[in-house]
């Protein structure tokens, strides 16, 4: 049956994480077995409970009448106004909840379909609607891209432009590989960026909407750690504090990362009214929406104290779990002082030992010897190689156990 189904989706290749997952699985029995049972490291998913505040409402709701029943797929009107408070706070600008925000079932939903609805697809590879992502990036930007028959085209994200690359000099080499720059539909962006943790400065959305306006090329910023942000830290900027920014962009936002909601499937997008709204149609034929008690929930939790004071909370566990593990890198060898870690997000972003020949190599013989779960940095693009990624989202004790583990199995960067 396998020759019924598009080329497209025959090409893709399994989700990372989940090749990850089901490889820790299989290793867990002999790990267990020698006191190396997995320390998951790998998924960006906050393992604290939500807030009590949305687990009660929750609770209190799925027992309300009606609310068994189908939702509007763009969301409940109490959630797009909720939205819309909370973009108001952000940005200083006034959201319309009808027509520029569409509630998601989870933001890599919404910015999959957005995809999907840009692209014509095309065989040929030089013939492909072309989204320009960036590298590293999110690993399932490019497989979304190839599923709906377009290209990824990778712009570097590197030390030396220091994570803001030139996006001018980025169409100039993709000219310069052989595309047609007619054909970019879409600009992805990534502040505070997975897997890096980079920010920028607000003067490069300003630039970015400028160049987006210049080529009619749709701005779609990837908002889902916006308030993952350290004390002390620049601020994480919405493109909407650009004015003008609604003629090209739209934005998403998630209540997975700054709730630890991640199973429970929640996000919205806002910005372009026509973007909003064809996304809206398309959806219309795929889902049928979210469950209205996550809906109610999620609209309370947005802009309360209690919301505020939990993402709060998070950052600074989030601060001490990452001085823990650079702490102990540093006790390894690791050129700490060089890196420069981030101050926002949850991730670690570290280079490979000398002796190891790839990411790869590296993470997997971390797995199999010490039980530590990382991803190779190649899964978010070919500027990742080199590098691997650490999800500091398990316990303290956890993460002290990981270095404890490093230094006992000899993984030091010699």
């Amino acid at each position: 049956m396998k020759e019924l189904f598009n080329e497209y989706v025959q090409s893709l290749e399994t989700y990372i994480m989940i090749q990850i997952k089901m490889e820790t699985a299989r290793l867990t029995p002999e790990l267990t077995a020698k006191n190396r049972a997995p320390i998951s490291l790998s998924m960006g998913a906050p393992v604290e409970r939500p807030p009590q505040l949305v687990t009660d409402k929750i609770m209190e709701y799925a027992n309300t009448e009606g609310m068994h029943t189908y939702t509007l797929v763009k969301g409940e009107n109490y959630l797009l106004e909720a939205i819309a408070v909370n973009m108001k706070k952000r940005t200083g600008i006034d959201f319309d909840s009808k027509s520029e925000i569409c509630a998601l079932i989870g933001s890599k939903e919404g910015i999959a379909n957005l995809i999907r609805a840009l692209i014509n697809p095309k065989f040929d590879i030089k013939d492909r609607d072309i989204i320009l992502i960036p590298d590293p990036g999110y690993a399932s930007y490019k497989e979304m891209v190839k599923v709906s028959g377009g290209f990824g085209y990778g712009i570097p994200l590197t030390k030396e432009n220091n994570y803001m690359p030139d996006l001018e000099e980025a169409l100039n080499n993709l000219e310069k590989d052989g595309y047609d720059k007619k054909k970019v539909k879409a600009l992805v962006i990534n502040y505070p960026n997975n897997p890096l943790g980079a920010i920028c400065t607000k003067e490069y959305l300003q630039k970015t909407v400028e160049f987006c306006k210049k080529h009619n090329i749709l701005l779609i910023s990837d908002a889902a750690y916006i308030d993952l942000t350290f004390e002390g830290a620049p601020k994480s900027h919405s493109v909407f504090e650009i004015e003008g920014a609604k003629d090209v962009a739209v934005e998403f936002y998630s209540f997975s990362k700054p709730y630890s909601m991640t199973g429970w499937r929640i996000g919205w997008v806002c910005g372009n009214k026509e973007a909003v709204g064809i996304l809206g149609k398309l959806k219309s034929t795929i889902d049928t929406g979210i469950y209205k008690p996550i809906q109610k929930a999620a609209s309370e939790i947005l802009n309360s104290k209690e919301g505020d004071e939990y993402i709060k909370e998070a950052n600074k566990r989030f601060e001490r779990k990452q001085k823990i593990v650079t702490d102990g890198f540093k006790e390894l060898g690791w050129p700490m002082d060089k890196i420069n870690p981030p101050k926002a997000t949850f991730y670690l972003w570290l280079p490979i030992p000398p002796k190891y020949k790839s990411a790869k190599e590296f993470t997997d013989d971390v797995m199999k010897t010490s039980g530590v779960v990382m991803v190779p940095g190649n899964a978010f693009g070919n500027n990742g190689e080199g590098w691997f990624r650490m999800s500091i989202v398990a316990s303290e004790e956890q993460m002290k156990e990981v270095i404890k583990r490093l230094k006992e199995d000899g993984f030091y960067f010699e």
